[in-house]
């Protein structure tokens, strides 16, 4: 009655939090924080929450349905700066800090103070995405947040397992081979797994029909994948994240528009539930955790400005890395163009090699596959030219660095037998709890301050309705293709073709409009009804087409590739619903 009754009171905090949060400008978790660190002190107050839960419970699915809604593209794009900030920060930031808590603490080993700084490197998945969508940042500066904090507790819980390990010998000495060989076998198996995962999963979906058991498997997935890769010692995060990207990217071509619509809608819930509760969770752990340390030599007002001089280093350290990575990205797109000069030497060079020659068929799909990466590297380099970053970008990067509920979680895995543990659990939750809420409550004022602009909605409004015209064209030139009949050899009523060509052509007129001014059922087999349903199909799936080789090559940004997608899935689904209005 007691967890029914807190999962209740968690709920209705959540759902208010939510409510009063954007009434009084101040973000959610951060609010369900304040208000989780007041609670814990409440007589019976559930403070004493296993760090399992969250690892194990929790992060899994918060993680997944970051994933599945990370355009793959956004992620090729800036797969070298997301691996700089969640691979090198992340281990720069663990031997620093560590280093620094190994001269600072006597009696704690080099390989425990490494483990303590993996502890509060990883910055905050959950803060990234809530606060960076939530200020309307530019989407390749959100991209880059997310996949940061998607990534990154995969190298921090790697290097913490290994430091840990390290620790418990007599020595305590960092065994840097030992680390490099743990991390290389948990990644590459971990993105194994996640592939496996996904591919798996993806294929028996696609073979459902029914929504309900669609969402039952896609409940699971983060599971599936996150257990038997802990269970070999490779990394849970990383496959679960994996899974997610692979299944994201792959429901646009595989699974139905209900199952879309219905796995976005449930996620979306999933989502908001757990990131808020995981911030009232780190909350009400704040009195168990002061308590253990009153039990300890080290003070609780020692502990805590140790977790502030701590703050401040990780701080330093992220603007340092920052700065040059800055420099790194705004030359990116010189580098590509000459590498795309060269790639495009290279073809023509083959080209006039060969031209000679008979062209086999093979030799002719090798050159078009080149076509094709080469237009797509194009567009690449035209999306990072137009998504540069400035100080500007630099700056609100810089200060994203918020720690959050894996730091606190992972402090509280540490062995029973470590070295000043609880002094480090409340390090470790002070570094959390002042970036949250220095770094996230303050983040909007450095948005602002900066002047940094996210999307530009008319020019976003622009690329959509370009997008629908070249989609609408695919679509409407079905219709005009010769021989037209429907499926059983009936002929179509030309007052037909002429609706199903109008109704074509309603997006994409509605979006310019917009731009510039800111089954079937008994004794309907061949009526004019079911003819406009089935030439509609017809148009809708060359119109996914076009999208799915928009997307393969790039020419628009994941944005407005999502915002087509949302609207074919829902014109599918008005269709499904006319021909099956039982639902069943």
């Amino acid at each position: 009655m007691e967890l029914a009754l807190f999962g209740v009171v968690g709920v209705v905090l959540i759902v208010g939090a939510g409510v009063f949060g954007s009434k009084l400008g101040v973000a959610a978790p951060l609010l369900l924080m304040v208000v989780g660190v007041g609670a814990s002190f409440l007589p019976g107050a559930p403070t004493h929450i296993p760090h399992e839960i969250i690892l194990l419970g929790l992060l899994p699915p918060i993680l997944y349905s970051a994933a599945i809604n990370v355009p793959v593209i956004d992620v090729r794009r800036n797969f070298s700066t997301i691996s700089a900030l969640s691979v090198v920060l992340v281990l720069v930031t663990a031997f620093i800090t560590g280093f620094l808590l190994y001269a600072l603490f006597p009696k704690l080993t080099l390989a425990g103070g490494v483990a303590i700084g993996a502890v509060i490197s990883p910055t905050d998945a959950v803060a990234a995405i809530a606060l960076g969508k939530k200020l309307g940042l530019p989407p390749r500066l959100v991209t880059i947040l997310e996949g940061e904090g998607l990534v990154n507790d995969a190298t921090a819980l790697v290097l913490l397992r290994s430091a840990v390990a390290a620790s418990a010998l007599a020595v305590g000495e960092i065994n840097v081979g030992g680390i490099v060989w743990d991390f290389g076998f948990s990644v590459v198996v971990a993105i194994l797994i996640g592939l496996a995962v996904g591919v798996l999963t993806v294929f028996v979906r696609s073979k459902l029909h029914d929504p309900v058991l669609d969402t039952a498997i896609s409940l699971a997935v983060p599971f599936i994948a996150f257990i038997p890769a802990e269970f070999i010692h490779a990394s849970g995060v990383l496959s679960v994240v994996i899974a997610g990207l692979y299944s994201g990217h792959h429901s646009a071509k595989r699974f139905s528009p209900q199952a879309r619509i219905s796995e976005r809608l449930n996620w979306r819930t999933v989502q908001f539930v757990l990131e808020n509760g995981v911030f009232l969770l780190m909350g009400l752990q704040i009195s168990a955790i002061v308590r253990d340390v009153q039990e300890k030599s080290l003070s609780i007002e020692q502990s805590i400005l140790f977790g502030l001089l701590l703050t401040a280093v990780l701080i330093v350290i992220r603007f340092a890395f920052v700065a040059p990575l800055l420099l790194v990205l705004r030359s990116q797109p010189g580098r590509a163009e000459l590498s795309q000069s060269r790639f495009r030497a290279t073809i023509d060079r083959i080209r006039r090699r060969t031209s000679g020659h008979q062209q086999t068929p093979g030799v002719e799909r090798r050159f078009e596959r080149a076509e094709r990466v080469y237009s797509r590297r194009a567009n690449d380099i035209e999306q990072l030219a137009a998504e540069g970053h400035g100080w500007r970008g630099g700056v609100v990067l810089g200060w994203s660095g918020m720690r959050g509920v894996v730091t606190l979680a992972a402090a509280q895995s540490l062995p029973d037998n470590f070295e000043y543990r609880a002094q480090m659990v409340l390090i470790a939750f002070t570094v959390a709890i002042v970036t949250l809420l220095v770094q996230g409550g303050t983040l909007p004022l450095v948005v602002r301050l900066t002047g940094i602009r996210g999307t530009d909605r008319v020019a976003d409004r622009r690329e959509l309705a370009t997008l629908l015209d070249e989609m609408g064209e695919a679509g409407v030139a079905v219709l005009e293709s010769p021989g037209l009949e429907l499926p059983d050899g009936e002929q179509i009523d030309p007052a037909v073709i002429d609706r199903v060509r109008a109704d074509t052509l309603i997006s994409a007129e509605s979006a310019w409009e917009r731009a510039e001014h800111g089954a079937g059922v008994d004794g309907l087999v061949h009526s004019p009804l079911r003819q406009y349903r089935a030439l509609r199909r017809e148009v809708l799936a060359a119109e996914r087409e076009a999208l799915l080789e928009a997307r393969s090559s790039g020419n628009y940004p994941s944005r407005i590739l999502v915002r087509a997608q949302s609207m074919l899935d829902l014109e599918e689904t008005r269709l499904e619903q006319i021909d099956n209005p039982s639902g069943s």
